[in-house]
């Protein structure tokens, strides 16, 4: 096989990274995107030469206006979409947004239309599926001290 078609045969992945923020009631933060019709993380996509901790913390400052510590990363989930290929989605733990991290919250107009703080069994009625496995496992494996490996939002 020549190198050009090892080339072509290797994946490359779209890499997206968000971040995980609790209340002081633990409770998730979810944004509204106005381009979705479901909650989401605060996060997007890694540009070419970031590394998703840093994509992470770009798109947090981008989304919500503040630059609040991203701690450890909680969930790597292998996620391919029909419509956009292998995606590989990181998720990193926000930790508690305090009173006056919460209170600095600008949300970006372009981007969304707001944010709320959700109890873990009211995700499935906000957002998808997916994403519900991917932040139970992130809750789960920040309370245990671990990074989980998820394909499509479930342990293998």
């Amino acid at each position: 096989m020549s190198e050009n078609e090892h080339e072509a045969k290797m994946a490359h992945p779209r890499m997206a990274a968000g971040a995980l923020f609790f209340d002081e009631e633990d409770r998730v933060l979810l944004v509204e995107p106005s381009y979705k019709d479901y909650g989401d993380i605060p996060g997007g996509y890694v540009e070419e030469g970031e590394s998703p901790r840093q994509a992470c913390v770009r798109e947090v400052q981008e989304e919500l206006g503040i630059a609040p510590h991203i701690g450890r990363l909680l969930v790597v989930d292998w996620a391919p979409n029909p419509g956009e290929g292998d995606k590989v989605l990181y998720l990193f733990d926000g930790g508690h947004l305090s009173a006056d991290d919460r209170r600095k919250i600008a949300v970006e107009a372009n981007e969304l239309r707001g944010y709320d703080f959700h109890n873990i069994g009211e995700l499935a009625e906000r957002t998808i599926p997916r994403l519900v496995r991917r932040i139970t496992a992130g809750v789960e494996a920040r309370a245990n001290g671990v990074t989980a490996y998820l394909e499509h939002g479930l342990a293998p």
